[in-house]
């Protein structure tokens, strides 16, 4: 197969656990746009989370919150708003269960509680600055994911009440909350559409639950060594861990360095 394009998740994958991009994988991202291959960003991450982060190793296009915003050479080409009665079903659902919500629109984000422990923990481990509080930001500007600060045993208090929501499990004390049919695999076939490239030739590399979907839908998907084990049956390879030169070795197994 001759691949034209390249998805990249950026926490586990590009960055290691100090959110440090090994010099092994800034090289190979070189190399590949060098072969004519465009890199594209493919997160759960806001844009204001990584924006140094492309500067660093040149990628202008990227698929993020979780396919629900798509930005492709510096023109925004597609994007999903959870609706607004989705919403206020969330807001009073949480509250009625004690627990915290972070709302991420395009431009900014706001918690309900910044200071409560779980959330503290949850956005302090993606080493971003910490939200602002306003616990009605939801009703200002479109939401295109929020973040639920809940323990795993709390998870089924929500979706059966909220079948129009989808919920990934990303930190101990966080979910991603978007809509049913929201993953990154929607935003990248939007993408693919637009500019005429065909899903099997294109590589994705993840290594979290949310890259489930992307994994399944590119031509070659490759979980990277350090991955969640529930991801792993939906890859077609498994490279190295992201500060073993995992990105390197596996778009040398696609035969594209």
């Amino acid at each position: 197969m001759s691949y034209k394009i390249a998805f990249f998740d950026i926490d586990g994958t590009l960055v290691d656990e100090e959110k440090r991009i090994p010099e092994d994988a800034i090289e190979a991202i070189r190399r590949l746009k060098e072969q004519g291959i465009e890199p594209v960003i493919a997160t759960g991450r806001a844009p204001y989370f990584f924006q140094d982060l492309i500067k660093q190793i040149g990628i202008e296009s990227y698929v993020c919150l979780n396919g629900a915003y798509v930005r492709y050479k510096g023109e925004d080409l597609y994007e999903s708003q959870i609706p607004m009665e989705a919403l206020e079903k969330l807001v009073g659902l949480a509250r009625k269960n004690g627990h915290e919500l972070v709302f991420e629109g395009k431009n900014a984000y706001f918690a309900t509680s910044p200071e409560h422990p779980f959330v503290y923990e949850a956005v302090a481990s993606l080493k971003v600055v910490h939200p602002e509080a306003d616990a009605d930001f939801w009703k200002k500007e479109g939401i295109y994911q929020v973040f639920l600060h809940c323990e795993s045993h709390e998870e089924h208090l929500y979706p059966g009440e909220l079948p129009e929501l989808r919920f990934v499990r990303w930190h101990s004390k966080a979910m991603d909350v978007l809509p049913n049919t929201g993953s990154k695999a929607e935003g990248i076939k939007a993408l693919l559409d637009k500019i005429g490239i065909l899903p099997e030739e294109a590589i994705a590399f993840g290594d979290g639950l949310n890259d489930k979907e992307m994994l399944q839908l590119v031509g070659l998907g490759i979980a990277m060594g350090n991955s969640h084990k529930e991801l792993l049956p939906y890859a077609d390879y498994v490279t190295a861990n992201v500060d073993e030169g995992g990105v390197k070795k596996g778009l040398e197994y696609a035969g594209v360095l």
